[in-house]
Order: C-alpha cells, then structure tokens, then sequence
C-alpha cells in the first residue's frame, strides 16, 4: 500500500514512513484511561480507503474500516465482512456477505456498499492512487482510461443486497488474498456527497471509529475509539488508539522512557544498541516486509534512457550496503537482494543480476564512465528523504558512498516532513533522487511488484514502464500453482535487474518496544503492530 504509508509506506504496499510536527509531552497528550497511545504521523491525503498508499494514514484506515477479508499478525487472510468467497477457476466469483453489518453512522453494510467504492476508485475521473488493484477486474479498461467509456466496471454486479459477481480479465492467484487491502474495503452512501469532507470524518464499518468531529487534529493527533458495533474477527481489546504525531523518533523514544507513549513501531538510530536493555523483554525485534529504496523520476536530469540505467547500477554498485547495515544499524538490516523483500513467500535471493546490489566499487566506475560518454555528468546527486522519520544517517551514508566511490559531489537533501515529500513524488515534481521505500499490504511479492513497477499503477512513483515486465506479471497472476507464479516473478525481476529503475537496499528487520502500561502487544508480519490485540 504503502509507500511505505512507511511508507511509503509499501504500496506496497506500497508500501514510506515519516512522522509529524508536534512532539507529545505528556501522558499522550491528556488520552482516556484504556486508551493505547501510538507513534504516527500526518496522512498525506483525507482518509479514503482508495486514494490512502502511505502508511500513516493506513495505519489508521485499516483500524476504521473492515474489508471482506483481515490480515492476522502472521500475514494469514480470514473472511471478515464475507460469509463466502466461492470461484471454481480463479476468474469468476461469487461474493456473499455476513449479514447485519453496519456502519458507524447506522447504515447497513451492502453488496453495492462494495461495488460502489470499487468503482469509484477505479474511475479515473477520481484520479484515486490506489486505482492499480482493480485492473484484474473487466471493464477496468474502460473506466480507467483518461476520458471513460463507462462510469462503472462492466465485472461487477449486485445480486441482491448480501451477494455481488466479480469477473476478472484473467484468472488470479492473489485475488482473493488481496482481498483484506484497504482499497477494496466499502464505503457509505454518505460518502460519494463530498468525499474530501468524507476523509476528514471518516464513517467506517472496522473495529474503531473515530473519538468525535475533532478527532483528526492535524499535526498533532488522531484518536480513535472502540467500535461496539463491530461484528467480525479483530474486536479491539482496548478502549482506543491514540496515534501521536512526532518531529523525530528521538522524541518518540523519549517519551516511551518517561512513560508517556505506550506503543513505538521503529527504534531511532541512536538508540539501537541500548534500546534492548532500556526495555528488556518489552523490546521487540521482527523481520518485517518492509523496504528501502533510491527512487529516480525520469525528469532528474542524467537519469533517463540508456544514460540512466548506466547510472542507477552504477550507484547501486557503490553502496556497500553490509556496511551500513552494520555501522547505522547494528546488523538489524538486511541487504537488499531483489525488488521485493526476503520475507516473502517464494523469495529468491539469487536471481539473475543480483550481483548488482553488491558493492563493487571498480565496476560502479566503469559503468559511471560509460553513461558518461553518452553525456558527460553535471551538477551533483541529491537524495532526497524527510527528517521526521530516522532516514539521515543511512541517506547520508548512500550518498557518502557514492561520492568516495564515483568521485562526484552528491548529498542527503531534507524534507522536513513526510507529507511534502511524498506530494512532490506523487505530483512528479520532485527533481532529485529520493527515498522510496514499501510495506507490505498482503503478503505476496506481488503486491510490492504490481504498484509499484506496473507501467498503468499510479502507484509507480518512479514512472517506470516496461511492457515485457507486464506480461510476466500477468503470467504470474494467472499461473495455476504458487512455484510456477513464483517461476514468472523471477523473470519479471530479471527485467528489472536489467533496467535498474530505481536501487533497492534494504530489508527491514524491525525494532520496535512498548511500554510497561501494556500487558502484551506484538508486531504483525509488515511491522506495525497489531493495534486491535493491544491491551492495557
């Protein structure tokens, strides 16, 4: 989902993380006894299930709404809102929904309550980021498309008000799964009357909802509060969330030793090698799938075309990624070895051309030269990330890497804040190199491939198109057997070793704490807790 939302914050998720302005300085900020406080940060966008890629705002959409599926910590899908999901052959299904469902506002929660949403994030009329996810489905085609032929996707269809028909393009190996990811989570009538106003106030159908109008105080909070109404498999333990925005993590880490936060989904770097003895078994340590990435736009300059490619591995070669790893973050990241993360299933850490996220500084040269004798290098290379959220020391240790190895002027370049770096990434307005990173929304590599390299996914931050890349991720869709997706993603990622879009170079292993006001709370599969099971 979410770039990484992480934010994003993984798309992949999505899937790019970055927290907000304001720092806590009391007991989270005055919360409700019961209620959990939490690390989190500004949304970029109002909280539309379908236009929501980073992973600050996901953290909060996934608690308000409820899809026809969940994920449960270990990354494994149970029906929720579905009483059944029935297809003989991957392609078409029949969708039956629990009854007695509703929304917060009292609505009942209906077939076309589904169909609605999807359709309106597949219009391209809504311009929704999260659009990509429906392309399987017929008719995306023609709704998509910058001036529509149809206002609704010919593949679905109310049967009556529990039971609606999707019919794909194709048969698809991760369509069911991907069915608990927020862009196919329902919406309200209510919400289609103003549904920038909708975002602001969500109404969802999740275990929380929202603690009242001012419950989104921007920059400095969002709270959230058990929803009674909530009928499925992740009813809250608690009272509420409270998802606290922070200038810095160090903050953050502050105010988990005094006390004053319960919940700190990422460790700064400063901290990693006390964080364990500060925290003692409270401290928690989980690989995540989670990744970093260098992302280029083709508009910075030298880095479009055949120019581009020669560059983007020649960075990638002279990034001693095991180094960093171990300087910034005492071995708990892992080096990159693909384009999705080690987590996975079905990952493949030898895959043709992986030799190029090792650190070859001869090589790195070479290649550097040969892009300079299509157009010799001018200016210097700027990275950008924002300050908020603990990236500093490893950009600036990319950066440091490429200059010594490539001998060319290039620097960490701050954003003060995730929210404006990620509108100038969306916006393609961005004109330097960037932090792009990934969390994972369903646990496929897939879902880290699909939106983010799909030529037509407009979450493909990087503007990446390669139509043979495509195909092959359409074969692995439709490919009968798990082994023989995974046979086609391998090729898939070849391609992608060969163009060099953007530079991967780490995997998450995840560190994280709460605090001793919490009986027990653990980190799920994609590295953000599992806020529903949080008691205190």
């Amino acid at each position: 989902m979410r770039s990484p939302r992480w934010a994003a914050l993984l798309a992949a998720a999505v899937l790019a993380t970055g927290l907000g302005l304001t720092a806590c300085t009391s007991d989270g900020g005055g919360a409700t006894e019961g209620v959990v406080t939490a690390n989190g940060g500004e949304p970029q966008h109002p909280l539309v299930p379908t236009n929501t890629n980073e992973n600050l705002g996901g953290r909060v959409v996934d608690r308000l709404f409820a899809g026809l599926k969940y994920y449960d910590a270990d990354g494994v899908a149970h029906n929720e809102v579905a009483q059944s999901i029935e297809s003989t052959d991957r392609r078409h299904y029949r969708i039956t929904l629990e009854p007695g469902w509703t929304f917060t506002d009292g609505s009942p929660v209906t077939a076309k309550s589904f169909v609605d949403a999807w359709n309106y994030g597949a219009l391209s009329t809504n311009a929704q980021l999260q659009s990509w996810i429906f392309a399987s489905i017929v008719g995306y085609d023609e709704v998509s498309v910058d001036q529509p032929k149809a206002q609704t996707m010919s593949g679905l269809k109310v049967i009556d008000d529990r039971t609606f028909t999707v019919d794909l393009i194709r048969p698809s190996i991760d369509f069911e799964l991907s069915l608990g990811f927020a862009p196919f989570f329902p919406l309200p009538e209510v919400a289609y009357k103003d549904i920038k106003a909708f975002g602001e106030r969500p109404i969802g159908n999740g275990p929380y909802k929202f603690a009242g109008p001012e419950a989104w105080q921007h920059n400095v909070q969002i709270d959230l509060v058990s929803n009674p109404d909530y009928r499925g498999g992740r009813p809250a333990k608690n009272k509420g969330l409270r998802f606290v925005m922070y200038a810095t993590y160090e903050t953050a880490y502050a105010d988990m030793l005094s006390g004053n936060l319960d919940l700190l989904d990422t460790i700064p770097d400063n901290a990693l090698t006390n964080f364990q003895s500060d925290f003692g078994d409270r401290a928690i340590q989980k690989s995540t799938a989670r990744y970093e990435h260098v992302g280029f736009q083709p508009t910075v300059p030298h880095f479009d075309g055949e120019e581009g490619v020669l560059r983007r591995r020649a960075i990638s070669l002279a990034i001693n990624r095991p180094q960093i790893s171990e300087t910034i973050w005492h071995g708990t990241k892992v080096p990159a070895r693909d384009f999705t993360s080690a987590s996975l299933p079905g990952f493949n850490g030898n895959l043709p051309g992986a030799d190029l996220l090792t650190y070859k500084p001869d090589e790195a040269r070479k290649l550097w030269e040969q892009a300079n004798a299509i157009a010799p290098w001018t200016g210097r290379l700027e990275i950008a990330y924002n300050a908020d959220g603990g990236h500093q020391a490893w950009i600036e240790a990319v950066a440091n890497g490429v200059k010594n190895t490539l001998g060319i002027d290039a620097i960490g370049t701050p954003y003060p804040t995730f929210k404006p770096l990620r509108d100038a990434i969306t916006k393609k307005t961005i004109r330097t190199a960037f932090r792009n990173a990934w969390q994972g929304d369903y646990p496929t590599m897939l879902n880290f491939l699909m939106p983010q390299y799909l030529s037509d996914s407009a979450s493909n931050d990087i503007g990446y198109v390669n139509l043979e890349f495509d195909k092959l991720i359409a074969a692995a869709l439709a490919a009968p057997t798990p082994e023989e997706s995974y046979a086609h993603i391998a090729k898939a990622q070849a391609i992608l070793f060969q163009d060099m879009p953007d530079v991967p170079v780490f995997n998450d292993n995840n560190n994280a704490a709460h605090s001793d006001k919490v009986r027990q709370a653990k980190l799920t599969w994609n590295g953000l807790f599992a806020y529903e099971s949080v008691e205190k």
